[in-house]
């Protein structure tokens, strides 16, 4: 087994890492203070090809698979854990899925823009009373003979708030219980019906536009189905076993971030005439903090590596996915008490980490979800896939 990457890949974070230097860092505390998103951002991302991991070059792909995604996404996250989204707005979930699903022509049309980042995408699953339980949605498409009418609403939808083109999940035949789910590409800003609010009072990632969609008798056209009526649900868990692995890599971010700013600040502050480095309860804390960030890290790039070699890997994802996110919300908070009231501080980036961590424990299915999935696999219950 080969643990170490290629020198591309190691290019491949270096360039990540620059970037995110340079484009986000300069405007960073301004924008966090005015929760502000920047579309150019997104733009020059996709100008950069990060958006291209897992996608045939026909289309915009850059030959790169989801460990490189890993890679970008780890170093953005350290940076800026909101920036992180993107990938997954755009590469990951819309674009991965349409191109495993899609018709040629979907392809064609759709996935080269999400590529670009000239369409900004995200995918239309939680609702107000649905959130793990993804199958008691109430959200209903309605076959119309020469359209399809939407009714419903959405929540917490990341990019919905200036989204183009994306997924929705709806019911055709609720009778058929999960089997009668559908998924769409739909384009928010061209459907009448529509009504999109920004959802603006979360604890974190305060850079990632969140958003509210409601649904009142929108119609989209008959060729909006994306692979078969009724394989709405398949699909969605298809999308859902890979976007927990760039909300996994995320997690890698913010963790590797509050490491670095606890040891920084270890190695800086001095009490009773020592640096508090040389103390064995702070040793231990940050002795904690690497062995947890130095198995997660092996677990998420395990599991992209899997994903890339077409291999079954949802007991991987999901390990990866929920070791990543305690690991994650236990470095920030690690992080905050090391640097004591310096860590409640909103002046430094560590309680912003903390509540930045606290969302992987949630998106793309809970914690409590993949433990699920975890035990299930390992009790014989249901098979990796």
């Amino acid at each position: 087994m080969n643990f170490g990457l290629t020198e591309e890949q190691k290019m491949l974070q270096d360039t990540a890492r620059k970037f995110a230097e340079k484009e986000i860092v300069p405007t960073m505390e301004e924008d966090l203070k005015n929760h502000t998103f920047r579309r150019e951002t997104v733009k020059k991302m996709g100008d950069m090809g990060f958006f291209g991991c897992g996608i045939p070059e026909e289309y915009g792909g850059n030959g790169f698979g989801i460990l490189e995604s890993v890679l970008i996404a780890e170093q953005l996250a350290k940076v800026n854990a909101s920036w992180r989204l993107p990938l997954n707005m755009q590469n990951i979930g819309p674009a991965l899925t349409v191109n495993h699903f899609g018709t040629p022509e979907q392809k064609e049309r759709f996935i080269p823009d999400w590529v670009s980042g000239d369409s900004l995408g995200y995918f239309a699953i939680t609702e107000p009373n649905t959130g793990s339980d993804v199958a008691s949605m109430k959200t209903t498409a309605t076959d119309k003979g020469d359209h399809w009418e939407i009714n419903g609403s959405k929540m917490w939808i990341s990019q919905a708030p200036y989204g183009d083109w994306g997924l929705l999940y709806a019911f055709t035949d609720r009778e058929k219980k999960y089997k009668g789910m559908t998924c769409f590409i739909i384009n928010l800003k061209e459907m009448e019906g529509v009504t999109v609010r920004e959802i603006t009072t979360k604890m974190g990632l305060a850079n990632s536009p969140t958003g509210e969609i409601a649904f009142d008798g929108a119609n989209i056209p008959k060729d909006s189905v994306l692979g078969n009526v009724g394989d709405g649900f398949n699909i969605c868990m298809w999308q859902l076993n890979n976007t927990r692995i760039s909300c996994a890599s995320g997690a890698l971010g913010v963790a590797g971030a509050s490491i670095e700013a606890a040891v920084n600040y270890a190695n800086e502050r001095t009490q009773f005439g020592q640096k508090i480095a040389s103390f064995q309860m702070i040793k231990a804390s940050i002795a904690e903090m690497v062995a947890e960030h130095e198995g997660a890290q092996l677990l998420v790039y395990r599991a992209a590596w899997l994903k890339d070699q077409g291999l079954p890997n949802q007991y991987e994802t999901s390990l990866a996915k929920l070791v990543a996110s305690e690991s994650a919300v236990h470095c920030a908070n690690e992080a905050m008490k090391i640097l004591g009231s310096y860590g409640y501080s909103s002046e430094y980036p560590v309680e912003r980490y903390l509540r930045d961590a606290k969302s992987f424990q949630v998106v793309e299915g809970t914690s409590n979800i993949q433990k699920l999935i975890i035990s299930g696999v390992a009790l014989g219950e249901a098979k990796n896939r």
